[in-house]
């Protein structure tokens, strides 16, 4: 269910989301545990008062201070020698340990370059959880006593997510993102204040311990001073709105009540962290170059294969590797079958389209998934000494013990992540121009030339609205108030080759004849094939209404449909002939 829920927002990356969904069930699963055992606890406890009250004598009870029963055998009895008998001295017998077994907790450790889903993952799953979710930024994170966050401030956060409920919140999940930032720095002069001195305080609390957390009291919007959980001293409940937990705040201004007569001290909660699931993301940029030096064999001698380096830096960032399959499947930690990893790593353009988007087809012969060869993720053949030798300590690294690699997005990847999710930026632009009453659409020309151009940004899916904003910014400004009725991006508007084309109302007939101009064209290119100079014809058939339109996706005809299909299968017969 939890990686069903994270393949609607999140594209690709299935070893990634079936980790993180695993550790969310498995956390559950602990948490009931302990519920069933804690309730338990309070079963028993509770019948053995029901038992000692059957034992004493009403007017113990009704009476305060009377004296209790007394025992039925005096110590010099023979009985009372016999019970004292049954205690063995320490040492005669071995001891026996009766607590229950302890089913201990396995933080997660998400690697890979930025913009591919890692945050977006953790934010998707903290929507649905029924656990309190925080979400802290590694970045500001200095020692204790210098300017900065302390190291227990992802703690103040989840408590203040928790509604201020410590026994809630020892059950949450935290997610500390750009945990790469916190990695040991070789300075020549001065201190290292944010590196390993923030890992040495997150040592014991990702482990677990009890963690002192001070409720502090905030300056609010007004420019006064905030309330601060004050527990019931007065002002207003502990039940007010939550804001965002995930701030980069002091405490990420939770829900507080005002401490009247606690002056700017707050109180003080002790939250244990042995059953918070702590999940670290990071970008580890540079880390694939450890990995290789550390697996790729010498480079001397004819027939060697030499790894070159670029000369804008562009590799740092780019972890896939391709033609090394022996390589990889010797080093790898994990096992899958050859044929889903090359299924994950070349997916075909277009092969799972979203709900009203034409199958696409393959990839022109120029495009990265055309290559016969399988490309690997070197990321995921990290091991604890390389994340030694990044920078971190091995004794955080042994306390995070699942790591698992998210890979770059290809550019079949970037079109998928344009169309399929369900808040993808296709479907939030066109509702941003069906706001103004206006209809959007864009052809699959046009989404696979703007996936190339952010790709080349190297900022992963974000890079995306960058292109999405340069290709629609001008419609943005022309249509609201104008005439303009249907907008149409082809591959020479996304190349600034040409201005978008604007219709009016009533020309839909003719704003669904260039979809399909435009799709035709961009398949016979896919197909190697030249494109035809003859226009279709839609005067059989289709309805011309400036009210329709109100398809989805790329090409997606409603009113006219029946004339559109008629049209595919007329130039499917003549290319067959």
């Amino acid at each position: 269910m939890l990686k069903s829920h994270l393949d609607q927002f999140v594209v690709g990356q299935e070893r990634a989301k079936k980790i993180l969904s695993v550790a969310v069930y498995n956390h559950y699963q602990r948490i009931q545990e302990i519920q069933r055992r804690e309730e338990e606890e309070e079963e028993m406890l509770a019948a053995q008062a029901r038992r000692e009250m059957g034992s004493r004598h009403p007017v113990e009870d009704e009476f305060p201070g009377q004296q209790h029963t007394i025992n039925l055998y005096p110590p010099s009895h023979p009985q009372s020698h016999a019970h004292q008998s049954s205690n063995p001295p320490l040492g005669a017998q071995p001891l026996h340990d009766a607590s229950p077994m302890t089913i201990e907790k396995s933080n997660i450790l998400m690697l890979g370059p930025s913009g591919v889903g890692k945050t977006l993952m953790a934010k998707t799953l903290a929507r649905v959880l029924e656990v309190p979710f925080s979400m802290s930024d590694c970045t500001p994170f200095t020692q204790a006593g210098y300017i900065g966050e302390d190291a227990d401030v992802c703690i103040s956060r989840l408590l203040s997510a928790a509604n201020w409920d410590v026994a809630k919140a020892e059950r949450g999940i935290v997610c500390l993102d750009e945990i790469d930032k916190i990695a040991m720095a070789r300075v020549s002069h001065g201190k290292d204040v944010s590196g390993e001195g923030v890992q040495q305080a997150l040592l014991k609390i990702v482990e677990g311990t009890t963690v002192q957390v001070t409720a502090k009291q905030e300056r609010n919007v007004q420019g006064g001073y905030g309330p601060g959980p004050g527990g019931g001293r007065g002002g207003s409940s502990m039940g007010q709105t939550l804001n965002n937990a995930s701030s980069n705040g002091p405490l990420g201004a939770g829900p507080t009540t005002p401490a009247q007569g606690s002056g700017n001290k707050g109180d003080v909660f002790n939250v244990c962290t042995d059953n918070i699931l702590f999940i670290c993301t990071g970008a580890f940029i540079g880390l694939h170059k450890m990995i290789l030096d550390r697996i790729s064999k010498g480079s001397i001698g004819f027939g060697a294969q030499v790894r070159s380096s670029s000369a804008d830096g562009s590799d740092s960032y780019d972890t896939m590797l391709a033609g090394e399959d022996e390589l990889f499947r010797k080093h790898l930690p994990f096992y899958t079958p050859l044929h889903e990893q090359a299924s994950q790593s070349k997916a075909p353009f277009g092969a799972a389209a979203s709900p009203g988007l034409p199958h696409q087809g393959p990839p022109p012969q120029n495009s990265p998934s055309s290559n016969l060869q399988q490309s690997h993720n070197t990321l995921d053949l990290v091991t604890p000494t390389d994340l030694h030798r990044y920078g971190l300590i091995p004794e955080l690294i042994g306390r995070i013990p699942v790591t698992c690699a998210v890979a770059p997005l290809d550019r079949a990847s970037l079109v998928r992540v344009l169309t399929e999710p369900r808040n993808s930026l296709l479907r939030q632009y066109e509702q941003l121009f069906a706001l103004s009453g206006a209809e959007l659409r864009f052809t699959g020309a046009a989404l696979w030339e703007m996936a190339g151009q952010a790709r080349e940004m190297g900022t992963g899916a974000r890079g995306l609205r960058t292109v999405m904003e340069r290709v629609v910014g001008e419609g943005m400004f022309d249509v609201p108030g104008s005439p303009i009725k249907y907008i149409l991006i082809t591959r020479s508007v996304v190349r600034r080759e040409s201005p978008p084309i604007y219709l009016p109302r009533g020309q839909q007939q003719r704003f669904y004849t260039l979809i399909a101009a435009e799709e035709e064209a961009w398949e016979a290119e896919k197909r190697g094939e030249a494109p035809k100079p003859e226009k279709p014809d839609f005067s059989s058939g289709g309805e011309g209404g400036g009210d329709g339109g109100e398809g989805t996706g790329v090409g997606g005809v409603q009113n006219g449909s029946q004339s559109f299909e008629e049209y595919r299968e007329k130039v499917k017969v003549a290319g067959s002939a």
